[in-house]
C-alpha cells in the first residue's frame, strides 16, 4: 500500500480543500496497481454533499466569525464539520473488491490499530460507524471511482462539541438548550480510551500512529510513498482554483430554493421575500410599514442577479440611496435582514 500525504516543498498543508482535491485528483489520475493510503487532518471546515444545498444547510454568519472554510465534495450525503481534533484516514483500494459495501471489512484493520493502541472498546456501531460505550467516534463512507473502492473514515481523537453544534442552519432559537447536550450525549472522544502512554499525544502523533498500524511499519520512513510531482500539483492547484475554492462550486451549484426574512428596523417593518437560483437572487419582493419616497421595485431589481454574498449585497445596495426607498436605515442593516 502506497502512502500519499498532502505535503508540498516539506511542507505539511492543513488545508482542507487541498486534501480533498488532491486525493480526488489521484482517484482519477494515478495507477500504482497497489492500494494508496491519504490520511490526513486539517484546520476547520465543512464539507458539504454534492447534491446538498449549502445555504440552507449552513449558519453563515458562525463559519465567517469562526473562519470556518465551507468545501463541496464531489460524491452525495449530508454536512460534516471536520477540524484538527480528527484524523482523516481515507484511502483507494483496488486489491480487494469484496470490501465494497462492507463496512465492517473496511473498518477492520482502523478497529485493530485503534485497539493496539489501547481503545480496546472501540466497535462498529450501525452500519457505518464507530462507537465507543455507545458515542460515536467514527464515520465511514465509501464510492466508485473508475473502478476503484474509494472511501474514508473520520478518528475523533478529540471534539469540539460548541463548532459541532453551531456550524449547520437549524433555527438556534428552538434548538440551543438541547443542541450541545444532544451531541455531547451521541458523540465522543477517543483519547480518554487510549493507553497511558498515548493520553497527551498531538493530532500529527495520533495520525502517525495509525499510519503505521494500519501499514504495519515499525517508522514512518519505511512507508512506501508515492511522493506527489510539480505536475500534480499544478494539476491540484487547477482543481482548486475551479472547484474547491470557488464560490460557483461551492455555493453557486445549490438546487433553487425560496424564504423569507422579516425584521423592525428603526425605518419600520421590513418583509422581504427572495428567490435564490445557483446562489445568486433570482426575484425579490419588498413589504413593510416603512415611510419610503422611491419605488420599491427599483430596489427589488438592483438585487436580482447579486450573489447571496453579504459584501455583494452591501455593494449593489450602496448604488442607491436606500433612505429615499425605506426611511432611515443602511444597506448593512438590510443585508442584515435578508442573511439573518
Amino acid at each position: 500500500m502506497y502512502l500519499i500525504e498532502p505535503i508540498r516543498n516539506g511542507e505539511y498543508i492543513t488545508d482542507g480543500a487541498v486534501s480533498l482535491a488532491m486525493q480526488v485528483y489521484v482517484s482519477e489520475n494515478i495507477f500504482l496497481n497497489e492500494d494508496i493510503l491519504f490520511p490526513y487532518y486539517c484546520d476547520p471546515k465543512v464539507e458539504i454533499g454534492r447534491f446538498q444545498n449549502t445555504a440552507v444547510e449552513i449558519n453563515q454568519d458562525y463559519l465567517d466569525q469562526n473562519d470556518i472554510k465551507i468545501v463541496r465534495r464531489d460524491t452525495g450525503g449530508g454536512a460534516v464539520y471536520v477540524d484538527r481534533g480528527a484524523v482523516n484516514m481515507c484511502c483507494i483500494l483496488e486489491k480487494d473488491d469484496t470490501i465494497y459495501g462492507n463496512f465492517k471489512k473496511f473498518y477492520e484493520p482502523g478497529i485493530q490499530a485503534l485497539h493496539r493502541l489501547g481503545a480496546t472498546e472501540v466497535e462498529q456501531s450501525g452500519r457505518n460507524d464507530l462507537a465507543i460505550n455507545g458515542k460515536k467516534v467514527s464515520g465511514a463512507a465509501m464510492t466508485l471511482i473508475k473502478g476503484r473502492i474509494y472511501g474514508g473514515y473520520s478518528l475523533l481523537l478529540d471534539v469540539d462539541y460548541e463548532p459541532m453544534v453551531n456550524v449547520l442552519k437549524p433555527n438556534r432559537k428552538k434548538i440551543e438548550s438541547k443542541g450541545i447536550k444532544s451531541v455531547r450525549s451521541r458523540v465522543g472522544s477517543i483519547r480518554p480510551y487510549l493507553a497511558s502512554e498515548y493520553q497527551n499525544i498531538t493530532i500529527e502523533t495520533f495520525k502517525n500512529l495509525m499510519v503505521k498500524q494500519v501499514l504495519g511499519v515499525d517508522d514512518l520512513s519505511d512507508a512506501k510513498r508515492y511522493i506527489l510531482t510539480d505536475k500534480d500539483w499544478k494539476a491540484i492547484d487547477d482543481m482548486l482554483e475551479k472547484k474547491y475554492n470557488n464560490w460557483e462550486w461551492n455555493y453557486g451549484r445549490s438546487p433553487r430554493y425560496e424564504y423569507n426574512r422579516d425584521a423592525r428596523l428603526v425605518a419600520g417593518t421590513i418583509d422581504i421575500s427572495l428567490a435564490v437560483e445557483q446562489g445568486r437572487i433570482s426575484a425579490c419582493r419588498i413589504y413593510g410599514d416603512f415611510f419610503g419616497q422611491g419605488d420599491i421595485s427599483d430596489v427589488e431589481n438592483q438585487l436580482q442577479g447579486v450573489r447571496v454574498v453579504k459584501d455583494d449585497i452591501i455593494a449593489a445596495l450602496n448604488e442607491l440611496d436606500v433612505t429615499y426607498y425605506f426611511g432611515k436605515t443602511t444597506p448593512e442593516e438590510l443585508a442584515e435582514v435578508i442573511l439573518s
